[in-house]
């Protein structure tokens, strides 16, 4: 499998972090500007922000928390060369859960399709480290 065809995933999970940061700062920038929210009510980091804007900045942080372990799975999948077709496949799988995960929460943000797009996510990235775990023990033990 091409390193290209392993880090293309990768790089739309990036890109949608990067775009959901840019987002969330344009749209304070905006609010700011607006006179919405002033600077002494968010300098300490309170929840001070409109709604919208807290929709985009908590999707933003969720990059953050599942994702990391998806990144750490690529990096060992290409350092053991453990990374095939069915680990590209499963990876735009998880990268589409979080688009979609990112879609519904920054729109309508319904809790229970939202739970649902992340869970399909946890499950697919289980099953990576799962299949990545047993390939590494059975290279280690000549399986």
């Amino acid at each position: 499998m091409s390193i290209t065809a392993i880090l293309l995933p990768v790089y739309v999970q990036v890109a949608l972090t990067v775009l959901l940061l840019l987002w969330m700062g344009s749209s304070r920038f905006g609010s700011l500007k607006a006179g919405e929210v002033k600077v002494k009510d968010i300098a300490l980091g309170e929840r001070n922000w409109p709604t919208r804007i807290l929709q985009v900045q908590n999707s933003y942080h969720n990059q953050f928390e599942l994702p990391v372990l998806f990144y750490v799975l690529v990096v060992l999948a290409l350092i053991t060369r453990k990374a095939d077709m069915l680990f590209v496949v499963m990876s735009w799988m998880f990268v589409a859960s979080r688009l979609v995960h990112a879609a519904i929460h920054t729109t309508s943000n319904k809790v229970p399709l939202r739970f649902q797009a992340f869970v399909v996510g946890v499950l697919i990235l289980v099953a990576m480290w799962v299949i990545f775990g047993i390939r590494v023990l059975a290279a280690e033990t000549g399986v």
